[in-house]
């Protein structure tokens, strides 16, 4: 069944008891809920939550920090995906805070939409260096992987920011806090790693969990899934978007990460230090890792190192803690014409997307401290 009007007629049937909260772990799911008016549409008990799924709120300030440093050297032509280029970090007041201020600056920043585009621009200047700084998720690190297996211009080097998805949400079911009672999980990611990689929600946690795609027809059926599974007390892993997602995904993508990168443990923005969640440039090409070529180490005199900037509550967004209108700096201090942090930047952050939706205010109940 495809008809998304259908499927919301099964849910509304559902007989659900009490409150029902459902993480969309996703930036792209929350960007098809709110667009769609998704939750407007479904029984009041049924709550749906942001998750930690936007790759540019959790990359770590340190690493942003080394990108603004690494622009404004005069060999250093410096590229990064649009989003990157207006987050902003916790240099000091006299330095650039982001990107698009060290571009300003006279650095040579340089936003681009696809990885082939670094070694575009690095073929087209070999005199110079070229630095792509690349944080993303799965569905980025395959195609970086792919360009990699192709073979990379002696001058480009990669200053590298990338997370697996699946260890944030390991990470809050196992806090003691669980804030939701099921989860949809992303198609896109799943398509790469495979449907397998969520069991463990059901499977070690007891949560029923389904993959969707970004449609609404496959985000309904998901839903619908995960409420049906929860009133019945049941708990399974069901894959919504069989069309493109395959158990063990796809191995050919699986393939290439596996001969470009180790997973280390990984620092994300606001949350710290995850285990095994995060990817490294193998010792082979060590000769392409901007952090070895640069020597770039950390900054012992920046005292708030790896945190939001100060009053911004964007890490409690991201863990689903808290709805973006219950920031405290929520269309007040924090537009997307002046973000204060990362998730009102990205397309794919809750904040930048509640906003463009039509929700400029803080709610009542915003969180004070």
């Amino acid at each position: 069944m495809s008809d998304p009007a259908a499927w919301l007629e099964r849910i509304r049937k559902l007989p659900l008891e009490g409150r029902v909260r459902v993480m969309n772990v996703c930036g792209g799911h929350e960007r098809s809920i709110s667009r769609a008016g998704i939750r407007a549409l479904l029984p009041q008990q049924v709550e749906l939550i942001p998750g930690p799924g936007c790759p540019v709120c959790v990359c770590p300030e340190e690493d942003i920090f080394d990108a603004i440093a690494l622009s404004l050297r005069s060999d250093v032509t410096l590229v990064a995906f649009g989003d990157m280029l207006r987050v902003p970090c916790n240099a000091p007041k006299a330095q650039p805070r982001s990107l698009e201020q060290a571009r300003a600056a006279g650095g040579d920043v340089r936003p681009i939409a696809s990885p082939t585009e670094a070694v575009r621009i690095a073929r087209e200047n070999p005199a110079r260096e070229v630095v792509f700084f690349m944080a993303g998720f799965e569905t980025t690190t395959a195609p970086l992987a792919a360009m990699i297996g192709e073979g990379l211009p002696d001058n480009l080097s990669i200053l590298l920011s990338a997370r697996l998805t699946w260890p944030a949400v390991a990470m809050l079911l196992d806090s003691g806090e669980v804030g939701f009672d099921a989860l949809v999980a992303p198609g896109h990611v799943a398509t790469v790693m495979g449907a397998e990689e969520w069991r463990f929600v059901p499977d070690t946690h007891k949560l029923p969990a389904a993959v969707a795609g970004f449609g609404a027809d496959s985000l309904l059926a998901s839903l619908y899934s995960v409420l049906r599974q929860h009133g019945e007390g049941r708990a399974f892993l069901d894959n919504c978007y069989p069309e493109l997602v395959k158990p063990a995904g796809n191995p050919t993508a699986r393939r290439l990460i596996d001969e470009c990168f180790d997973v280390v443990d990984a620092n994300w923005r606001g949350i710290g230090t995850l285990p095994a969640s995060g990817f490294a440039l193998k010792p082979h090409l060590a000769a392409h890792d901007a952090r070895q070529r640069f020597d770039l180490g950390a900054d012992p005199d920046r005292k708030r190192a790896g945190e939001m900037p100060p009053g911004c509550d964007c890490a409690r967004v991201v863990l689903g803690r808290i709805y973006p209108d219950q920031c405290r700096l929520f269309g007040a201090a924090c537009t997307p014409s002046s973000p204060v942090g990362p998730c009102m930047v990205s397309d794919e952050g809750a904040c930048r997307i509640w906003w463009s939706t039509g929700k400029r205010e803080r709610r009542a109940d915003s969180v004070d401290a």
